[in-house]
């Protein structure tokens, strides 16, 4: 009597990020006659899956993604989630000129997913679902002089001051700029403050999304508009933005030609489930439930899950 070691060789999907890996799976089986330890019962194959699944998300979500929700996914499924974050209008640029492959576009606003559709605009994009939703917000430094101002005073008087350091995405590649842009001028309007005029239309204060966040992060900026979720996700203190009423309206989408299908309809499925809303709900998004379908194409294996 003789055990045998056999060997099941399985080779990872190449990605566009992370070049070629490789995983074994190993079985042992017993030949001939019982011994100890060994057992006549089949052997169980295990349901976790293997490979990545590429993600474009809204810079807003970078937290959220890396993590609580990409660790918990990938504990759920086997699938690795490889996320990039930046505005959702520069992730849009670089899917429909080809720049980098993505098999899921998260945005934070459905005007980027306008970007892709269309025969036009490459048709990377046939459909996109609204699930959450998160307001626009002012976060501070907790140590800039200015924070018992803005725990005080109108968000709007106080970032007028002089010495004040305000950021801001730019409003050509992140939707959150555009809502900062537009509560800018609004509260101009209503409160009669051509200084809020001229902040909307300077491009001193415009920053990418990630380093705004340290900025904030390390004080170097006094206060920056951002999502709610996102301040909550990043330990942010905020102000509300009293007297507007602007929010992100998320949504997400399978890119055309995705390379890791099976990986991506699985990566809805978590995100839009129970675990996965109830990390979003520990941030205070919005949730949209069930998440609502714009346009047509959705696949089959997500139909039961989102409403047309």
């Amino acid at each position: 009597m003789q055990l045998y070691l056999a060997m099941v060789g399985g080779m990872v999907p190449l990605t566009p990020r992370r070049g070629a890996q490789v995983a074994a799976l190993f079985s042992i089986a017993c030949i001939g006659l019982a011994v100890t330890g060994c057992s006549s019962s089949p052997t169980t194959t295990s349901s976790k899956h293997s490979g990545d699944v590429d993600v474009f998300s809204a810079g807003s979500l970078d937290t959220l993604m890396t993590k609580t929700v990409g660790p918990a996914f990938h504990k759920a499924t086997g699938y690795t989630l490889v996320d990039t974050s930046a505005g959702s209008g520069t992730l849009a640029a670089d899917i429909k000129n080809k720049i980098d492959v993505a098999d899921i576009f998260v945005s934070a606003s459905p005007a980027d997913d306008t970007i892709l559709e269309g025969a036009s605009n490459g048709d990377w994009v046939k459909w996109y679902a609204d699930f959450a939703t998160s307001p626009e917000v002012l976060g501070y430094y907790p140590k800039s002089k200015f924070a018992h101002d803005l725990q005080t005073m109108p968000w709007y008087k106080v970032i007028t001051m002089p010495g004040f350091r305000l950021g801001r995405t730019n409003p050509s590649q992140d939707p959150g700029g555009v809502l900062a842009e537009e509560a800018l001028k609004e509260t101009a309007a209503a409160q009669h403050l051509p200084a809020l005029d001229k902040l909307a239309t300077e491009t001193s204060d415009e920053y990418a999304e990630d380093p705004e966040e340290a900025d904030i992060q390390s004080g170097q900026l006094d206060a920056s508009f951002m999502y709610e979720a996102d301040a909550n996700s990043q330990g942010s203190p905020f102000v509300k933005l009293t007297g507007v009423n602007l929010a992100g309206d998320y949504t997400i989408t399978i890119v055309k030609n995705a390379p890791h299908l099976a990986a991506a309809e699985a990566f809805i499925k978590f995100l839009l489930g129970p675990t996965g809303q109830a990390e979003m709900k520990n941030d205070q998004f919005g949730i949209v439930s069930p998440a609502k379908v714009i346009g047509t194409g959705v696949p089959s294996g997500l139909t039961t899950l989102l409403k047309s």
